[in-house]
């Protein structure tokens, strides 16, 4: 009798503990996460390069828009995407390397790391390196070039709060190639070395602005994974936000740091696009102002990756 009593105390206590943690724990989808709305911008290219509609996508409320009008994000969407218009030398030209697919009752997003060219005799000859990528932020339309292409983004929203982990669903599929490409657009395609990983960034950070209008950041919270292998569906993969000064943890990778890189950008109060200085580690108890988190079918940067990359993601959330 006393092993039954001590059974079900047992349970009593595992069940108690259980719910408990599971009080504890929130998920809250980010607007627009579960990847199920999209625009469709159904946008006529140039005739000199064939004429042909495209459709270049968008994550926002569910809408057609037929035209080659700048894209703003639409429907309080804090999602940004690598498809855009371009308008160079007169030439309107589009991209689109992120894509709704199926998903059983609703949709996820593909992202592609491909090859995009555009060839006019006498006028222009280019071919770049698109990878998929999905972040919070904004793009400033149309795209007039090919250098600097991170000064034509907004990266990051305004956020304060201070979540457990990030968690998303998602699928890996691996291009073959040992090398990855750079192609730029106007200079010679090349190898670089090293494999190819989709990515997965997040970063929590407290930025300020000078009287000169320069942005600064401390980094506030951290995730920073790569994907090494083909994989299929995985629901709820969820990944620690690390706080603070990470470089002492045992989980801690280079990769991680990006500190003072000038590779993200943002608009500053006197309307310029500016870099954003990442300047040192914040307290881990410190309060963020923005948020920037990106999903990218290559992890290289601008017009680096392997074509054959792709990154599916879906139900994208914050544990609490």
């Amino acid at each position: 009798m006393k092993n039954v009593y001590f059974t079900w105390i047992v349970v009593i206590i595992t069940c108690f503990f259980t719910c408990t943690l599971s009080a504890q724990q929130k998920v809250e989808t980010l607007p627009f996460g579960d990847m199920d709305q999209w625009v469709d911008r159904q946008i006529e290219e140039s005739g000199i390069i064939g004429g042909e509609t495209k459709h270049v996508y968008a994550i926002a409320p569910t809408k057609v828009i037929t035209g080659d009008e700048p894209y703003k994000n639409m429907g309080g969407s804090p999602w940004a995407t690598s498809n855009v218009m371009a308008k160079v030398a007169g030439i309107t030209k589009t991209n689109t390397s992120v894509f709704p697919e199926k998903r059983g009752d609703g949709y996820c997003a593909r992202l592609d790391t491909r090859m995009e060219s555009v060839k006019v005799l006498g006028l222009v000859n280019i071919t770049v390196l698109a990878a998929g990528s999905v972040f919070t932020g904004t793009v400033h339309e149309p795209i007039k070039g090919t250098k600097n292409p991170q000064k034509m983004l907004q990266s990051g929203i305004p956020f304060t709060k201070k979540p457990k982990a990030l968690q998303f669903d998602y699928k890996v599929k691996m291009s073959d190639r040992e090398k990855r490409v750079r192609a730029t657009g106007f200079s010679r395609i090349t190898d670089v070395e090293g494999k190819d990983y989709p990515a997965v960034v997040l970063l929590l950070q407290k930025r300020w602005e000078d009287k000169d209008g320069n942005v600064f950041a401390k980094r506030i919270g951290t995730v920073v994974t790569y994907f090494y292998q083909t994989t299929d569906w995985k629901n709820k993969a969820t990944f620690e936000i690390m706080y603070g000064d990470i470089t002492g943890r045992p989980e801690y990778k280079a990769h991680m740091m990006r500190l003072q890189a000038t590779e993200y950008y943002t608009v500053n109060s006197k309307g310029e696009s500016v870099p954003i200085h990442e300047i040192a580690w914040g307290d881990k108890d410190e309060v963020p102002t923005h948020l920037f988190l990106q999903f990218a079918s290559s992890h290289g940067g601008a017009y680096i990756g392997s074509p054959g990359n792709t990154l599916w993601v879906d139900n994208v959330g914050l544990v609490y």
